[in-house]
């Protein structure tokens, strides 16, 4: 059986890590919880900046360092709301039909993204995948430390993961899918033996038309 390996924030979905993380911060047991995490975020933000274009995996874990504190209930408890108000209103009109197109040939399909594994196990039920490869939070004590657990899943790592994913599951990389939306995940779509760039950005969109791989747009 094949598997096809969707990235999320911007090719199935609106929204970017940014987004959820920032409904976390905002909506703490408390008014005073809330903003003594929004300035900490603040204060977080040039090193954010310069971290997005530098190395995702130093973006993700900075970012993630704002849920330090949040206890296990909480996380789990706001899981629902947050897919329901950020994510699922986000979700590309065609991201539906195009994960269903991969179930209907039997396809595993799989997401992949630096966004959080509850979030995304709630995003792949919506639209019936089968399974993620996502980031997970240190819980020491029932409360997150702020750190995610190795490997983190961004940049070129993503590619490693699917390459374990696939040789666990008994999937021929080269009988695969895989769809993104971005440069930075050619890594990602070059393993596989059908990549395909969904709502490509500029670079991406080049390199899929100079490798004739398929072009789709779901926005």
């Amino acid at each position: 059986m094949a598997a096809s390996y969707f990235d999320v924030d911007g090719t199935l979905i609106r929204t970017n890590l940014v987004h959820p993380t920032l409904y976390y911060v905002l909506n703490q047991n408390t008014p005073l919880h809330s903003l003594a995490k929004l300035g900490g975020a603040l204060v977080k933000a040039p090193w954010l900046v310069w971290a997005e274009t530098r190395d995702r995996r130093i973006f993700n874990e900075l970012l993630f360092t704002s849920y330090g504190g949040m206890s296990e209930d909480r996380l789990v408890g706001l899981a629902a709301e947050t897919f329901e108000r950020v994510i699922k209103p986000n979700i590309y009109p065609g991201a539906r039909d195009l994960v269903q197109t991969s179930l209907d040939k039997g396809h595993d399909v799989v997401l992949v993204s630096g966004a959080l594994d509850f979030l995304m196990r709630l995003l792949a039920e919506h639209l019936g995948a089968t399974d993620v490869i996502a980031n997970r939070l240190e819980i020491k004590d029932r409360f997150a430390t702020g750190k995610l657990l190795r490997p983190v899943v961004a940049g070129p790592e993503k590619s490693r993961l699917i390459r374990d994913h696939a040789k666990g599951r008994g999937h021929d990389l080269d009988e695969c899918f895989a769809y993104s939306d971005s440069y930075s995940d050619v890594p990602m779509l070059s393993i596989v033996g059908h990549p395909a760039a969904v709502n490509p950005d500029r670079k991406l969109s080049l390199l899929a038309n100079a490798y004739h791989w398929p072009i789709i747009h779901v926005d």
